[in-house]
């Protein structure tokens, strides 16, 4: 099929970039060129936030029942789409279609946030003299910068609220997966979204990213990535406008099995968390801890189940795992089980690599007695790579998983409750999972990391808030002089 044309989307309109440059797309699985993908500039960025700038006031001005329409009616276009979506993305970043649940997703956020955008204020009467309101107020332009992995879901849960709120919004997808975007931003004018209230363009992070992080009329920020990109934008928008920012950064999560959990269980959930989408996700349980008495019946289980899993073609319903997104995926993935090799055993389950494709798949591996101090056990592979170590007691466990700078997700296997509550309470972690793990979630919860892996969090419940403003406002009320009023915030 010839190569998709992919334009940015500013204003209501697809349009090229100002200087006509393009980037080529490959699919991972076939390596046939799959698209011919706009290379977003500073012009660009700067046209698609002047487009957000001038829409904001009309679009802010309408009531949430009026904004949510448009919202309802893109949940609608995405479900009717969503077998197309998943094509879109197992051609581009080779993500099987049988795992795809990002047109659910995204549905339910649109849906969701359609009639959600009620923003509840404060009242008091507590100074004398003065009625005393508080007002939810939205930014103005808002941004986000999406990764690769899950693009319908980031598209989605970062644009949703911020469009309920009564913001305006530039998005940059990533240069690896920009087709589920591009399929989406052919829905907003059916949707009737306004020009100028959502715009997207598309490149690499160098120009486009670093444009929209340095913004001076870009108010809030929702990056998600790597902790060393993260550092770049939140420098960036310290050094311009102190833009309010929201980061998930990644993780290296760990999983803690106990000898009294159910083996079966947690064999098959840990598996499955490493090795979905070929361990490209940030949530993965990359480090599993095993009490020693059954680490050796608990690897030989995780193994034959690892063994198991069907690589191949993504377009195709019976395949688990595609292969890794790029060549500088795949070629990464491989420079860290070299390391590995260096300080641990390393063991591969015998897991089958399909002849055909592009060469681009990694087969699991498993490496056990890594050192805790060793490079693979510290840095976020990001590939079908589990290292499996084992403990004695519960505060030993606790202490090994703790040492890392990431805590977006951890696990805890048991059928013992006290412990299962002591563990919950000292894993320094902002998301855990008491006898399953990532990607398990829930809708209403926090999703957003400790330490290095993130700043603030992300919900149904929780997301509005990031994109919202604060006002104060002191109603002076005229015949209370007797009792007071006047005083300097009621003290």
């Amino acid at each position: 099929m010839a190569p998709l044309d992919v334009k940015h989307f500013i204003n209501g309109e697809f349009v090229d970039s100002s200087d006509g440059k393009t980037f080529d797309l490959f699919s991972p699985y076939s390596g046939d060129l799959i698209a011919k993908v706009a290379e977003a500039t500073t012009e660009d960025v700067d046209k698609a936030v002047a487009a957000a700038k001038a829409a904001f006031p009309e679009w802010s001005s309408r009531s949430p029942q009026q904004r949510g329409q448009h919202l309802a009616k893109l949940a609608q276009l995405i479900t009717a789409a969503d077998a197309e979506l998943a094509q879109a993305d197992a051609l581009s970043l080779g993500r099987p279609v049988s795992t795809y649940f990002d047109g659910y997703y995204a549905a339910m956020h649109y849906r969701y946030f359609s009639e959600a955008a009620y923003p509840v204020g404060t009242s008091s009467l507590n100074t004398p003299g003065f009625l005393n309101v508080s007002l939810r107020q939205p930014y103005g332009v808002g941004a986000a910068i999406i990764p690769w992995n899950s693009p319908l879901v980031f598209y989605s849960k970062k644009m949703a609220p911020a469009l309920a709120a009564g913001n305006t919004f530039v998005l940059k997808t990533s240069e690896k997966a920009p087709l589920s975007p591009h399929r989406l931003n052919q829905m907003l004018n059916e949707a009737g979204f306004p020009p100028g209230v959502v715009n997207v363009v598309h490149g690499h992070g160098a120009v486009s990213g670093h444009a929209i992080s340095s913004h001076m009329d870009i108010r809030a920020l929702s990056f998600t990535g790597s902790v060393r990109t993260g550092r770049l934008i939140q420098k960036a928008a310290a050094d311009s406008n102190f833009k309010h920012i929201i980061f998930e950064l990644g993780g290296k999560s760990p999983a803690i099995v106990f000898a009294d959990a159910d083996l079966e269980r947690a064999a098959k959930e840990t598996q499955h968390s490493i090795m979905w989408h070929s361990g490209q996700t940030c949530m993965a349980n990359s480090r599993i801890y095993v009490q020693k008495s059954v680490a050796e019946k608990f690897v030989a289980t995780f193994n034959s189940l690892a063994a198991a899993r069907k690589l191949g073609d993504p377009t195709l319903k019976e395949t688990e795992s595609g292969p890794q997104a790029d060549k500088s995926q795949f070629e990464a993935v491989h420079q860290y089980i070299e390391e590995g090799k260096k300080t641990g055993q390393l063991v591969e389950p015998g897991t089958q690599i399909p002849e055909s494709g592009a060469g681009l798949f990694v087969a699991p591996v498993v490496f056990l007695q890594q050192p805790e101090d060793s490079k693979i056990m510290k840095e976020e592979v990001f590939g079908p790579v589990v290292c499996i170590n084992t403990f004695e007691t519960e505060e030993e466990a606790l202490k090994i998983a703790n040492d890392t700078e990431y805590g977006l997700y951890a696990a805890v296997y048991t059928n013992d409750i006290d412990r299962a509550m002591r563990c919950a309470k000292g894993l320094e972690s902002g998301m855990v999972g008491v006898n399953c793990t990532s990607p398990t979630a829930a809708w209403d919860m926090p999703f957003g990391g400790y330490k290095q892996s993130g700043i603030g969090r992300e919900s149904f419940l929780l997301s509005m808030d990031d994109w919202l403003e604060q006002k104060a406002v002191f109603i002076r009320m005229g015949g209370t002089e007797k009792i007071g009023g006047g005083n300097i915030l009621g003290r």
